[in-house]
């Protein structure tokens, strides 16, 4: 058997980072394949199409529904005999966009109408002045979102109405898909793999990939099939006088197979409080046993309204549904574009029930199952290393209960995650978040920014570079309201400052001083530092609230390079854009 040299070597290593088991194993059936052609002499299909004659898959993905759909787009388009390139936003070559003919884009949209951080430079330099004419080319777009925010799938439409206007042409019109992405991804790849095969042909069969063993672990549990975990604990982190709860959760993985990596996410698939089931039921007037035929199952109303219906989420097409039902003209008018500030005070303001109790006349079970959201799980930054921990996996939760409209309000994971007990099982997932990595090379500094909850990925973070003798330093930003109550994990940090795996902590806490300070102001009080750390190439991660804090701290980064780099505001702007492109500024934002 023959060897790779070094270089090729170091090439396959960098393609394979991020990818789970399950994708290796499926790269390794392609691999000999393709082997197996040579072998025959068959020039592979992908090697014999020019760049004309190839479909090319883009994708943008913060939490990998995006990367999920292109995946399994390409995969069946190598099946029907096309050539195929699949690439990550930020892995495409500007240069080859005058060049392609074809081109599927997945990519989700992330808080308030931004790109995810893989596709940031591509959007802005197809949005931009420099963006080529494309009078050759025919595309699809397929935006992901939540209906929840008022700016639905604005990337997706951005995209799409530039591509048109640089005079490309629809491939297939642009697919819109809200948190239930399957119900309009699948429909949509499958008439956009028709169109895609018209267009370009098959001049032979796609390769015939190697049948191998499944793979265990990942591909045992996952979004449709979670595992049901035990809890180990559930603990309140912070004092009682805090005026919220924040939860410490350590569940079992015992006998599942599953694992992970610092910086993925747990998804949650909640259940809803039986007090505001409680409260739907009384509302409406119907009864909780009766039963109820919808998309092929028959339930209980109860179990429809508990574990398969969004009850704590408002978003656009339950607005649409009541709108209709009710004739509500004011209601449905929110839904202009020219109506988005007052939606999106809707949005932030109500739940749903809130609609419902203005028009709760003439609504039957059935009706109001068709009407509601299918129920989603939530994802939540894992705050454990799996070598310091084993098979459990630690969380983080801000519970979400308070006082609005003279009741009382949930969130429905959060609750149910604080009412958890020992005799509870909760249903998980692993969501793999290959842009929120350490370094490969321990001997870079990591530099941590998380406020609140935001904190979580980085135990993790300090556990794995403690198990694993990281040679690189850890310097942590940690932000919250008050000091003596609600600093998350404080014996912990204390404790890591003394071991030595963590070497810098800098704490702002906003309501102990009339002065708030806040995070982004201790990265520029910092600021020559943490820029001498950057300078000799450390990494930097953001986690928490992506409208406010994420953007506050993006923006100190820039004035920190304006001050202490001699750079020009649009310098400093390309400058931390290089730092996302290289990996080294990572967010995990929400």
């Amino acid at each position: 058997m023959g060897s790779i040299d070094g270089d090729k070597l170091s090439a396959l290593e960098r393609l394979a980072e991020g990818l789970s088991p399950a994708e290796l194993y499926w790269v390794a059936a392609w691999s000999a394949a393709r082997a197996d052609q040579l072998q025959r002499g068959i020039v592979p299909l992908q090697a014999a199409k020019a760049i004309g004659e190839r479909l090319t898959i883009l994708y943008g993905s913060q939490t990998g529904q995006a990367k999920r759909i292109a995946t399994q787009l390409s995969a069946r388009a190598e099946a029907a005999g096309l050539a195929v390139r699949l690439v990550r936003a930020d892995g495409y070559a500007q240069r080859d966009l005058a060049r392609e003919t074809h081109l599927v884009v997945v990519i989700s949209t992330q808080g308030d109408a931004e790109p995810p951080d893989d596709a940031r430079g591509l959007v802005e330099f197809i949005l931009g002045k420099r963006a080529p004419k494309l009078p050759g080319l025919r595309y699809a777009v397929l935006g992901l979102g939540d209906s929840s925010y008022p700016q639905f799938c604005a990337i997706g439409q951005q995209l799409d109405q530039r591509f048109a206007e640089l005079g490309a042409s629809r491939l297939a019109p642009l697919g819109e898909a809200d948190v239930d992405v399957d119900a309009v991804a699948v429909p949509w790849t499958e008439r956009t793999l028709e169109q895609a095969r018209q267009a370009l042909g098959t001049t032979q069969p796609a390769a015939r990939l190697a049948t191998l063993q499944p793979v265990p672990s990942r591909a045992s549990h996952h979004r449709d099939r979670p595992f049901a975990a035990p809890v180990l604990d559930n603990q309140p982190i912070v004092a009682r006088d805090a005026g919220r709860d924040v939860r410490h959760v350590e569940l079992s993985l015992e006998g599942s197979g599953l694992r992970y990596e610092p910086g993925d996410a747990v998804g949650v698939w909640p259940q809803n409080p039986p007090a505001l089931v409680d409260r739907w039921l009384n509302l409406l007037k119907l009864d909780g046993e009766r039963a109820v035929f919808h998309d092929g199952r028959e339930l209980p109303l109860r179990q429809w309204l508990t574990h398969e219906r969004e009850l704590t989420r408002l978003s656009r097409p339950v607005i649409a549904a009541v709108a209709d039902v009710s004739g509500d003209q004011e209601l449905a008018g929110l839904l202009r574009p020219d109506q988005s500030s007052r939606l999106a005070a809707l949005l932030a303001d109500e739940q749903p029930i809130d609609l419902w109790r203005r028009h709760p006349e003439g609504w039957s079970a059935d009706e109001l199952v068709a009407a509601l959201r299918p129920q989603t799980p939530r994802l939540y930054s894992i705050a454990s290393s799996q070598k310091a921990v084993g098979d459990e996996v630690h969380l983080t939760v801000a519970v979400i209960d308070y006082q609005a409209h003279g009741e009382q309000r949930w969130g429905a994971a959060s609750s149910f995650l604080a009412a958890s007990t020992d005799e509870r099982r909760v249903p998980i997932f692993i969501e793999e978040n290959e842009r929120f990595r350490l370094p490969r090379d321990d001997s870079r500094d990591v530099i941590m920014i998380g406020p609140g909850t935001g904190v979580a990925p980085f135990r993790a973070f300090v556990q794995e570079r403690r198990e694993t003798a990281a040679r690189g330093r850890h310097w942590l930003f940690f932000g919250n309201r008050h000091f003596t109550s609600e600093f998350l994990y404080q014996t912990e940090w204390q404790a890591a400052l003394r071991d030595g795996s963590l070497d810098r902590l800098d704490l702002a806490f906003s309501r102990d001083s009339d002065a708030k300070v806040y995070v982004q102001q201790r990265v520029r009080e910092q600021g020559r530092d943490l820029y001498a750390w950057l300078q000799e190439g450390a990494h930097i991660y953001v986690c928490g609230d992506a409208n406010h804090m994420a953007k506050d701290v993006h923006a100190a980064l820039i004035d920190v390079a304006v001050t202490h780099g001699g750079q020009s505001h649009e310098q400093a702007k390309e400058w931390l854009s290089g730092l996302l492109q290289q990996g080294r500024y990572a967010r995990d934002v929400y």
